[in-house]
């Protein structure tokens, strides 16, 4: 695009022009159909369902249906089209729609009724939503926008739908492996790294050698911190990061958004939150029944007898979900309000109304196109969307509890022993 290189550990400055243009091709892109011949042909039904990839509302199921359950390879073509990455990284097209179509097939492989690929789309379209709402996406060079949507397709690559602490307790292969540290995390990462060897595969292809490692240690940082067991100290770490002068570190960043996105459903409506708890709830409970056939005790939660589904739920959405959140929040405002400013000084100058007049929402083919530009970022009603979301889906969770399970007194202390077990399987 005509633009030099930066070096990661300059702080980018403003990008706006590069984000104009993408913005400028954002929305338009998905109606014209002919565009998308090239590579992947959508069939109506997928364009429709499409035309909400922006919200956090959007029912990632519908997708999977329309889709003839492909939804994480639109999804994945959808965000590279999107994003300007294929032209950007000189990304062959044939590659990218195999390579996608391997990761589903791993997904596919344990047959899980959460950690599947239509969770891998939903986190992917999940942080995409974050970057766009949040104006994060003005933040993050090319580079790490590759690697955020790239790092949420792979995140649960070939998950087995057992937890790390079942295959350490198990002494299986990939615990032996990697030595009981981040089980999954670690084979998430190098089973779909272990796809681009084959060069049908390999999407990243035409990197330059420093961009292919920085992207690489991007998505291993990313990924690992998905992994449950890190949460409290994640999440300890970056508020603590927040009281410092220096700013905050870029990779742990991207880091807190995968992992928001990761444990994202409790934010969303209730009837797409109700129908995630279910299907992890059927997951934990087949853990359950192999623990009960090895002769080992129950996990947290995957007794199908005994355990209270909305009681760990409240848990979850008071120990886990709310904080992540509201440190999300926290920092990207700390990341965006200072760029806010400095974009409304810089209006003025030559390179101000290039900016303005590329982003600013336009009719494609008598669709409306939003204005994504920095100037439209509202951070207020970001959060505010989210509390009130999960302070609702939390309501009902009460009720039930109240009508169908009795015994809800637990000690706060057990509850967070619990819900930090519980959470491990989230990622």
């Amino acid at each position: 695009m005509g633009m030099v290189k930066k070096k990661s550990e300059e702080k980018p400055k403003f990008r706006s022009i590069v984000h104009a243009v993408q913005a400028g091709i954002f929305v338009e892109r998905m109606y014209r159909k002919s565009f998308h011949m090239v590579g992947l042909a959508y069939p109506e039904a997928v364009i429709v369902t499409l035309k909400d990839v922006d919200k956090w509302s959007f029912d990632v199921f519908s997708l999977n249906e329309a889709s003839g359950e492909h939804s994480l390879k639109f999804m994945i073509y959808e965000l590279f089209t999107r994003y300007d990455l294929i032209n950007r990284f000189k990304i062959p097209v044939s590659c990218l729609i195999a390579f996608a179509e391997a990761l589903e097939v791993g997904y596919s492989k344990h047959k899980n009724p959460y950690h599947n690929l239509i969770h891998a789309a939903d986190v992917t379209q999940t942080v995409h939503y974050i970057m766009l709402h949040t104006g994060i996406m003005h933040w993050l060079t090319e580079l790490e926008i590759l690697a955020m949507v790239f790092a949420a397709a792979i995140h649960d690559y070939e998950h087995t739908g057992t937890t790390n602490n079942f295959h350490i307790q198990t002494r299986s292969d990939v615990a032996i492996l990697y030595n009981d540290r981040s089980v999954l995390e670690n084979h998430h990462v190098s089973a779909a790294y272990r796809l681009m060897q084959e060069e049908e595969m390999n999407v990243l292809v035409n990197l330059t050698k420093d961009d292919w490692r920085d992207l690489r240690n991007l998505v291993i940082e990313m990924v690992l911190s998905t992994d449950m067991s890190g949460h409290f100290q994640q999440i300890k770490n970056i508020r603590n990061s927040l009281q410092q002068p220096d700013g905050i570190d870029r990779a742990k960043t991207m880091s807190l958004i995968l992992h928001a996105a990761d444990i994202s459903h409790p934010a969303k409506s209730w009837q797409l939150h109700h129908r995630w708890t279910m299907a992890l709830m059927e997951e934990f409970f087949r853990q359950g029944d192999k623990e009960a056939e090895l002769g080992l005790p129950f996990s947290p939660l995957c007794d199908r007898k005994s355990t209270m589904v909305a009681q760990s739920q409240i848990g979850f959405i008071d120990f886990i979900v709310e904080p992540t959140f509201s440190l999300l929040t926290d920092s990207t405002e700390k990341i965006i309000v200072p760029l806010i400013e400095e974009a409304s000084k810089t209006e003025t100058s030559s390179y101000g109304p290039s900016r303005r007049s590329n982003m600013k929402g336009t009719m494609n083919e008598g669709t409306y196109s939003p204005d994504y530009s920095l100037g439209s970022v509202d951070l207020k009603s970001f959060k505010n969307n989210l509390v009130d979301i999960i302070q609702q889906n939390k309501e009902r969770w009460k009720e039930l509890a109240a009508q169908g399970e009795s015994d809800l007194h637990r000690n706060s202390e057990e509850l967070v022993n619990t819900e930090e077990k519980h959470a491990e399987t989230h990622s």
